[in-house]
């Protein structure tokens, strides 16, 4: 199974994705959709809109997607088994305040 997923380094959403990948062993390219301008716009060009987090597996792209909703897709689509494991983060969640006021004290430029 070939995943990229397309993440903001740190983000509620972003990590719940991770949570799952990691739940479940799975190999996936963690793409930084904040630092490197060419692959937020690979992001908003394959899945016709900008929010994120965004997963493509094996050509499908799930946009604007929870951890939780990645995972729900992949077992309706008998692509894992279910399992006891718990995630070890939050996989249906926003930032935390303590979050938001970390990323508002960096700088940040898209352009």
């Amino acid at each position: 199974m070939q995943i990229k997923a397309y993440l903001k380094p740190s983000c509620g959403w972003s990590n719940g994705v991770r949570a799952i990948m990691r739940k479940h062993g799975l190999a996936f390219e963690d793409i930084d959709i904040i630092n490197n301008r060419a692959n937020y716009a690979e992001m908003v060009a394959k899945s016709g809109q900008p929010l994120s987090p965004c997963v493509e597996i094996d050509g499908v792209m799930l946009a604007d997607i929870s951890g939780e909703e990645v995972e729900n897709y992949l077992l309706a689509n008998d692509l894992i088994k279910p399992t006891d494991k718990p995630a070890d983060a939050p996989t249906n969640a926003a930032c935390s305040d303590e979050e938001h006021a970390k990323m508002a004290a960096k700088t940040i430029r898209f352009f």
